[in-house]
Parts: structure tokens; C-alpha cells; sequence
């Protein structure tokens, strides 16, 4: 850390700080993550989930991406250097008397959604999507702290207490920790109402005024839904039946699209709960598609992506022009076009009138050794047609031939007469 300059701190967590800090060497400004544990060995600190996840997951536009990682031996120390963002979610919306323009909602969610895809396609889910893990920096939006990450594809039962309390799934409720990706898609449902209303959706005390302000707002679950969940903790599921209000009571600004996704987005169901690749093809977001659509092409001639102007996305175009070259020296070659007996000095070509061929192939110049002695420079170089080697009985008449004029002329076809030209 002797190469970093602490300028502020920016907040502080469970397990870690975060802290503002400028490279002594280029002066670039970063955010270092300092963690509150100690680590014994950089084995122990290469085994760590989020480093593991920050490394598979980048470079992407969406995904906060890791600069380095400072292990200090001797005290156990451990800081994670990261691009440094403007603020989170909660910090922009936090001071606000106005909602977002939905311009800006929507394309914060249309991002948001880009990056849970990635993470979910890449066999890892979240497990704590919150306002305060959500940065931005202008109208570039990143999805961070993947300390609570956790595989796709690894056994269940998981941790029961893992997101917090007022972005958490009903089966993160109800269950023993028997619960999938989906549980982040939830989460994106209660920052999506929070971004527009600027107030939390379901702000429970404790586990069980979760569940009922959960169950005020989109009704009882019926009782097939009910028991996909397995019973745990001495919890009835014996609910008093509720009809909810809805969201479009407490939320009467919002566009029907908006409210289509934010229905699909906290379904009770996790197995009917919109994924986040599907979300990212919902009708709310069409015009942005329709947008990446005719930008995409014009990123794909220079071999870029969505520039974000960070190292990761830099990485990541650099990436794509290698490859770019590689492919290009993979390409066939076509072979050159030999040409014997040519002189040394550039020529023009006779005009041919051949039936069938429309367009002649210009090649460029080669320089080969001429069978003709090199003129001297008296003026304008002769126009030569080229020929085969014929014997012929009298010198004179190759003399004659390649004597150099200052106009040109075109060879006719000659008849032969008495075994001569």
C-alpha cells in the first residue's frame, strides 16, 4: 500500500472499509476495500469468494471491476483495489424531493439486469442486490460487493441470514436456506419500486412483518405455492388470507410496462419469477434494445464494446483487438501472380480485345530481371509488349524491336510469310 495515498474514507461495513485512495505513480484515484479479517497465506486469500468472482466475472460494463489485490504477509492484511465510482444507489436517491426521470430509471435497470445475466450465466448469483451495493458514476451503473456471492451449481441448504432483511425473497423466509438465483431477481424488484418511489417497498422490522407487509402489498400465496416451501424454524404458514393492495395504488406514476416488469420481477413464485435474461427482453426496455441494436454494429468495426471509461472496459477492448489481429493473420493469403521475362522498368500493358472478359486485375509493379539491356535515359520509357523468347536467324530484326521510340504504339498481329515475321 506504500504505492497508494490515503485521501478519505467513504464508509465502512460488517467485514470491511472502504477507503478513497490516489496511485502515487499515474495519480489515478481508486477504492481500496480493506478487509477487517486477517488471512494466513495468499492461498487463502486466492480461495476468497470475492476475489474468485471479481476475477471470473471481468471485464464487464456492469461489473465493478478489481484493479489488484494486496496481500501484506507478515500483518495478514488484505485490501482489494477496485475502480473508483461516484456514489451508490441509496446515496443518489437518498437526497432527492423528485423521482429519477424515467429515462434515467431506465436505463439504470436495464444495466442492473445486464449484470445479473452475466453473473448468473457465469454460474454465480449475488445473494445481496441492495441499493447501497449498486454504483454509479454518471450514467454508467456497476454492480459491486460480491462478498456474499455464492455457485449456481453448489448444494443446498445455503446460509439462511444472508441478504438484507428488506430485499430478501420469500423462500429466503421461508426456508432453510432452500433457495436459487431467482432470489436476486426479487431483489431487483425492490430497488426498481425504490428507484421510482424513493421509499423501500417492503421495510420490515423483523422476518415476520417482512412476510406481512410482503403479503400486503401482493396478496397471500396460495397454498401450491406454500408448500414448495419447506417448513423450518417453528414458523406456521397458516397466514391470514390477504388480498394486497397492489403496486399500482402505491406507486400511481408508474407507465404499464414499468409495472408489468415490476409484477414479474416479485413474484411470489420463485419458479414463475422473471430471469434476468428474460426481464432484459421485456417490453420495458424495447426502445433501449432497438438503441443497442444500431450501436452495436458500429462497436463491432473497431472491435469495441460499451466504453465505460474504466480499466476494466479498456482491458476488454484491448482483448477484442487482439483477437481481432489474430483472426486477420489466420486469413488465406492469395498467391502472387508470377511473371517471367518482365523488364525492370514499369510498362504499359497493350490493349487487348478479348470476348468474355469484362474487367481486367491490376497488379502492382514487380521488379524482375530483365532479358533486355537497360536503356539509357533519353526521355520516355518505350511501351513493350510482352512476349516469348522466339529464335530468330537475323540479330537485326531484334535490334529493330527493341528500339527504344518516344511514341507508343500497339503490335498488330502479322502474318508469316516464307517462315518469318
Amino acid at each position: 500500500m506504500n504505492r497508494y495515498r490515503v485521501i478519505s474514507k467513504i464508509g465502512e461495513g460488517t467485514f470491511s472499509e472502504v477507503m478513497k485512495i490516489q496511485c502515487l505513480k499515474d495519480g489515478n484515484y481508486y477504492a481500496s476495500k480493506k478487509m477487517k479479517q486477517h488471512f494466513e497465506s495468499i492461498e487463502q486469500v486466492n480461495n476468497l469468494r470475492e476475489v474468485q468472482a471479481l476475477r471470473r466475472l471481468s471485464p464487464h460494463p456492469n461489473i465493478l471491476h478489481l484493479q489488484e489485490v494486496i496481500f501484506d504477509r507478515k500483518t495478514g492484511g488484505l485490501a482489494l483495489i477496485c475502480e473508483l465510482m461516484d456514489m451508490n444507489i441509496y446515496e443518489l436517491i437518498r437526497v432527492r424531493r423528485h423521482p429519477l426521470p424515467e429515462t434515467r430509471i431506465k436505463n439504470y435497470m436495464f444495466q442492473l439486469c445486464k449484470s445479473l445475466d452475466h453473473i448468473h450465466r457465469n454460474g454465480i448469483f449475488h445473494r445481496d442486490v441492495k441499493p447501497e451495493n449498486i454504483l454509479v458514476k454518471q450514467d454508467v451503473l456497476k454492480l459491486g460487493d460480491f462478498g456474499s456471492c455464492r455457485s449456481v451449481y453448489s448444494k443446498q441448504p445455503y446460509t439462511e441470514y444472508i441478504s438484507t432483511r428488506w430485499y430478501r425473497a420469500p423462500e429466503c423466509l421461508l426456508t432453510d436456506g432452500y433457495y436459487s438465483y431467482k432470489m436476486d431477481m426479487w431483489s431487483v424488484g425492490c430497488v426498481f419500486f425504490e428507484i421510482t418511489s424513493l421509499r423501500p417497498l417492503f421495510p420490515g422490522s423483523n422476518e415476520l412483518d417482512q412476510i406481512s407487509k410482503i403479503h400486503d402489498v401482493v396478496g397471500t400465496p396460495a397454498e401450491v405455492t406454500l408448500k414448495k416451501f419447506k417448513q423450518s424454524r417453528a414458523m406456521s404458514f397458516d397466514f391470514p388470507f390477504k388480498k394486497g393492495t397492489g403496486i399500482a395504488r402505491i406507486l400511481p406514476s408508474a407507465s404499464p410496462e414499468s409495472l408489468s416488469l415490476l409484477y414479474a420481477l416479485i413474484e411470489y413464485d420463485p419458479d414463475e419469477r422473471i430471469s434476468a435474461k428474460q426481464a432484459l427482453q421485456h417490453s420495458y426496455f424495447k426502445e433501449l434494445r432497438a438503441l443497442e441494436k444500431q450501436v452495436f454494429p458500429m462497436h463491432r468495426k473497431i472491435g469495441a464494446v460499451e466504453n465505460s471509461g474504466t480499466a476494466g472496459s479498456m482491458n476488454y477492448l484491448m482483448r477484442i483487438a487482439r483477437q481481432s489481429r489474430r483472426q486477420q493473420n489466420l486469413n488465406p493469403v492469395k498467391e502472387a501472380v508470377l511473371r517471367h521475362n518482365v523488364p525492370i522498368f514499369p510498362v504499359e500493358q497493350p490493349k487487348v480485345n478479348n470476348n468474355g472478359v469484362k474487367k481486367f486485375t491490376s497488379y502492382p509493379p514487380v521488379k524482375y530481371q530483365s532479358v533486355f539491356p537497360t536503356p539509357a535515359p533519353i526521355g520516355k520509357l518505350p511501351v513493350l509488349q510482352t512476349m516469348k523468347y522466339l529464335e530468330m536467324n537475323n540479330k537485326s530484326d531484334i535490334l529493330q524491336d527493341t528500339q527504344p521510340s518516344l511514341q507508343k504504339f500497339y503490335l498488330p498481329s502479322l502474318p508469316r510469310k516464307e517462315g518469318r515475321f
